[in-house]
């Protein structure tokens, strides 16, 4: 009986991992999805009342277990690191001219695949069982997000002992590395569904690919449903090894690996320029980013013999693409006001396809921004996207306008509340001036509730529309005056979702002053300053009373900056607002309590490139606990340089200057000791 079970068990394993294997790699699904969940029920159950066949590498394995503490960092054996970009034909030919040098060639043979935008991971097996994955972390050590990655269905939790070159014998140990990766129909399902939430949306499916990653949760992270692409073999102790990149991309296959499908090997400079060209024409339809190719020299041995500097391989470049752009007519131009009063003009633009969305607005910047462009309605523009949510129109197509076409005039007044609107001079931005204007509050109480500022949970989008149109919300303070009866005759919010909402809204009285400043909305006061001049005054009555003098006494605070709160306190509104809160029983002198004595304390630090274990906010919050300055640019003051991945000109100008440098690594260790002795 006990051995019946045992087999049904391999069995169902078995068609599982090959169904996963059709669905994530091959995108040829022979079974329902409906089927595909039954027969997983059915081995979770088998497994439940038979723990002695539980196993790490089986299916179920894959829909996430309990939430972490936080994450191992683990010394890479082999070093993850860079690739030197390349953005032109000429830098390619010098990069083939050092190839064929180093090899005393005069041509070389090259493998061609494209660059996934992405996060790099490392996978690791032992005798073809899965046991470790790593990020890149700073190159030399990375987080150990093992139980993050088996939730991603094309990774292999065993690799198949049947495979020609095992010759029935899997390696003792091999390393692959890829990059985790996340589809362009999925992003958008993920962004959908974060502003439904009333959530704050990903720019890029990279960054929502590198912050589900960083997630403790692996169920959250297998909701995500993320994909990978392998590319490379660091390490592989076991017979007959590829002996170049084109054999190993075949061997990945193999293994059951998903890799790039657009790859090509090469004879000379020539033929990679023509396919980088190619791939460079189908990138838009493609279902995941790709910001370039990667050209590696394909032979192993050759590789070898051209070595690598401190930062990255020699044998190896990153053609990068330049941003996508799209042409498409102009139909209209809407103007947006948001939190501060800020008209905004929108592009409405005739739907077209590019960096894989259907994109529909663009944005215009400012009134000076359309006249620049001289852009009026039923012209052709050209659109960018790079990075961001909403792409940019960078240029009208002259050449295609028709007719006489009229120049767009930028509203005298509020389009939501017809107030006249104003510019001060010296400044590109038009305002809303009415403090009761319906679409500042919109935003504005979207931006106080937010997770940076009052942290209001279950307070979404949607509600906050429905309180202002309901005129039951007409600013910050009447948030705290909602109850559940008043709540439950709202649309689509039951007596629970209202409770939920109150209780919310009654824990949000008690955030820190920081937070409080940042969310009432100063102009010029992001939540870098807030939290400064919280550390400062310690009461929020004391800074309202503060002048601009004592304000620019205040090391990180301008001019500039220290008008607009000056103003902002001044204003009669602001003062009945204040009011109001206390009244609410809204706390105006929380501050975190002061760092003792640690090595970070009075030191002021700078971030630079990409952290793999932390966010920027985060790292910056962690700092600012333990008492360090945390500036936005480089200067002889600064201290210490925090460099992740890709750091940029900062991490120059810190070197120039003799200012210290922290890898992750070491910055890591740093925030450890500080916490250890405050």
């Amino acid at each position: 009986m006990t051995q019946n079970i045992k087999k049904q068990i391999e069995e169902l394993r078995r068609q599982l991992d090959e169904h996963n294997y059709n669905y994530y790699v091959l995108a040829k699904p022979v079974i329902s999805d409906q089927a595909f969940d039954k027969l997983l029920r059915e081995l979770a159950d088998l497994e439940k009342a038979h723990p002695e066949f539980a196993s790490t590498d089986s299916p179920t394995q894959r829909v996430g277990g309990e939430p972490l503490e936080g994450f191992q960092s683990v010394k890479h054996v082999v070093p993850m690191m860079s690739i030197d970009n390349t953005y032109s034909r000429q830098e390619a030919e010098e990069f083939h001219t050092r190839i064929c040098k180093l090899l005393g060639k005069t041509e070389t043979e090259y493998h061609l695949e494209e660059k996934i935008d992405g996060v790099s991971i490392a996978l690791i097996y032992e005798k073809g069982e899965f046991v470790r994955g790593l990020t890149r972390g700073d190159g030399k050590s990375g987080d150990d997000i093992t139980e993050n990655l088996k939730t991603i269905r094309s990774i292999p939790l065993r690799l198949p002992v049947s495979v020609s070159k095992f010759k029935g014998e899997i390696p003792k140990l091999s390393e692959v590395r890829g990059e985790a990766y996340i589809s362009k129909p999925q992003f958008i399902k993920i962004n959908e569904a974060r502003e439904k939430q009333g959530e704050e949306l990903f720019a890029n499916p990279r960054n929502a690919c590198a912050g589900t990653l960083k997630q403790l949760d692996s169920k959250a992270v297998a909701e995500r449903r993320l994909d990978a692409f392998i590319h490379g073999l660091a390490r592989y102790e076991g017979k007959n090894p590829p002996a170049t990149q084109d054999e190993a991309m075949q061997f990945f296959t193999e293994l059951g690996f998903k890799t790039v499908p657009h790859r090509k090997v090469v004879r000379n400079l020539e033929s990679a320029m023509q396919w980088i060209e190619k791939v460079q024409v189908l990138r838009a339809d493609l279902p995941y980013e790709i910001d370039g190719m990667v050209m590696k020299v394909n032979s192993f041995s050759d590789q070898q013999i051209c070595g690598t500097t401190n930062k990255a391989p020699r044998w190896v470049i990153a053609y990068k693409y330049p941003a996508e752009q799209a042409e498409t007519v102009l139909e209209s131009i809407s103007v947006q006001v948001g939190r501060t009063g800020v008209l905004t003009p929108v592009a409405n633009l005739k739907p077209v396809h590019l960096a894989g969305t259907t994109v529909s607005r663009a944005s215009l910047h400012n009134a000076d921004e359309i006249e620049r462009l001289d852009a009026r309605i039923g012209d052709t523009v050209r659109i960018e996207k790079s990075g961001e949510i909403i792409p940019q129109v960078i240029e009208v197509v002259k050449n295609k306008r028709q007719g006489n076409l009229k120049k767009f005039i930028f509203p005298k007044n509020c389009p939501v509340c017809q107030t006249p609107v104003e510019r001060i001079e010296g400044e590109v931005a038009t305002r809303c001036v009415n403090p009761s204007c319906k679409a500042k509050l919109r935003a504005g109480l979207k931006h106080f509730a937010g997770r940076n500022a009052m942290d209001i949970e279950n307070l979404g989008y949607a509600l906050i529309d429905q309180l202002v149109d309901e005129e039951l919300v007409k600013d910050f303070a009447d948030l705290y005056a909602l109850d559940v009866e008043g709540l439950s005759k709202l649309e689509r919010m039951a007596e629970k979702s209202a409770v939920n909402v109150v209780t919310a809204v009654e824990a949000s009285k008690s955030r820190n002053l920081g937070r409080l400043i940042f969310g009432l909305g100063i102009p010029d006061v992001g939540e870098r300053t807030a939290a400064v001049l919280a550390k400062h005054f310690r009461h929020l009555d004391k800074l309202a009373d503060a002048g601009k003098e004592d304000l620019e006494n205040i090391r990180e605070i301008g001019p500039v900056t220290a008008q607009s709160i000056e103003d902002f306190f001044k204003n009669p509104g602001t003062q009945k607002l204040i009011e109001k809160l206390k009244q609410a029983g809204v706390k105006m002198d929380i501050v975190e309590k002061e760092a003792g004595d640690n090595p970070c304390k009075g030191k002021t630090f700078v971030l630079t490139g990409t952290l793999e274990s932390m966010g920027r906010s985060d790292a910056e919050a962690l700092l600012r606990k333990l008492g360090a300055n945390v500036s936005g640019s480089v200067s002889k003051k600064t201290d210490f340089l925090v460099a992740g991945a890709e750091a940029g000109s900062k991490l120059t100008k810190a070197e120039s200057l003799g200012v210290k440098v922290l890898d992750e690594v070491a910055f890591k260790r740093l925030i450890e000791e500080s916490n250890a002795k405050k």
